[in-house]
């Protein structure tokens, strides 16, 4: 069975679906010394400015105005480690739909907090990714809420792929554009929108090298699977997903140059120059793009000249970001 990829006309729907509730965000250049070290410009694509402090909002609220009035009723259910969770429970306050999260329980505390404050109902089960998708299609089969996948859906690759086509607007002549992976959702989309609007551009998706599943499947040519004894152990929460989704792993094979890892170390010190040298602030899991353009040149073209890195989210840990500060 040939699966169907989402196209400029799901991209073009999901981009009047979100107008008015997704915000079109900044894209910056890095400027100081760091950027004076290296061999291209880099800009900076701020998703952090989102409502939600995160891109997550894109697909979900394009996914949850997709619902027919009766399934909105019903309420809606996901399972997530957090930006996608408030991404959920925003469009359903938005939409008067009740919303149901299912998180695991060593998620941030800003991002159940953050989850709650929008009105959402959490139901926290262990860290591996499969169980809390597991305890949400138990409760989707039990009270008929409607599933709002993180990932693995064509109305949420959409709304992800806005992001990726307002790069290209913002930036005509861009040249590489990183992007975060986990579940594939942010890269399918990003990857779809820049080469459906350039084509000659590159796209490459970046992960810790504590959770590099989406590697190796790019790699190997097929979906792969890390156990998520070896995912949890990143700093990255939003980036600890075990697998691809389908549709995401088809999209990112059609429309990605490649995949590669950056260490932990790499991750805190791209952190620690968004913090110093920029006026945004990144969430770990946000923040390994930057990383890949800083200590990963070589993996880039040779000759490229500006390169723009997808800042997935700000959602930091209070602590955390005062450590980085100190």
């Amino acid at each position: 069975m040939v699966m169907e990829l989402v196209g400029l006309a799901e991209i073009e729907a999901a981009q009047k679906r979100i107008a008015g509730t997704a915000v079109k965000t900044g894209l910056y250049r890095l400027e100081g010394e760091t950027a004076s070290k290296l061999p291209y410009e880099v800009w900076i694509k701020a998703e952090s400015e989102q409502p939600i402090g995160s891109f997550k909002l894109r697909g979900a609220f394009n996914k949850v105005a997709s619902l027919e009035k009766d399934a909105l009723s019903r309420g809606v259910i996901t399972y997530s480690s957090g930006n996608h969770a408030q991404g959920v429970a925003y469009a359903g306050r938005a939409l008067g739909s009740k919303a149901v999260i299912v998180m695991p329980n060593n998620a941030p505390e800003v991002k159940k907090v953050a989850t709650r404050e929008l009105g959402a109902e959490i139901i926290e089960v262990g860290p591996a990714s499969k169980d809390r998708k597991v305890k949400a299609e138990e409760l989707e089969a039990a009270h008929r809420y409607s599933m709002i996948p993180p990932y693995d859906d064509p109305y949420i690759v959409a709304g992800q792929a806005t992001c990726g086509v307002e790069i290209v607007d913002q930036l005509p002549d861009v040249d590489v554009v990183l992007s975060p992976v986990s579940g594939g959702g942010l890269l399918s989309g990003v990857s779809t929108g820049v080469k459906l609007k350039k084509p000659t551009a590159k796209v490459f998706g970046v992960e810790p090298e504590e959770a590099g599943d989406a590697t190796e499947s790019f790699h190997k040519k097929e979906l792969v699977e890390w156990p998520a004894e070896k995912t949890t152990r990143t700093i990255a929460d939003g980036l600890r997903t075990q697998s691809l989704g389908e549709l995401n792993f088809a999209q990112i094979l059609k429309y990605t140059d490649d995949i590669f890892t950056v260490s932990e170390e790499e991750i805190f010190a791209a952190m620690k120059v968004y913090l110093h040298e920029t006026k945004l602030v990144p969430e770990p899991s946000g923040a390994v793009t930057l990383a890949g353009a800083l200590f990963h040149a070589d993996k880039l073209p040779a000759g490229t000249k500006k390169v723009v890195v997808v800042l997935s989210g700000g959602n930091i840990d209070p602590v955390l970001k005062d450590s980085l500060l100190g």
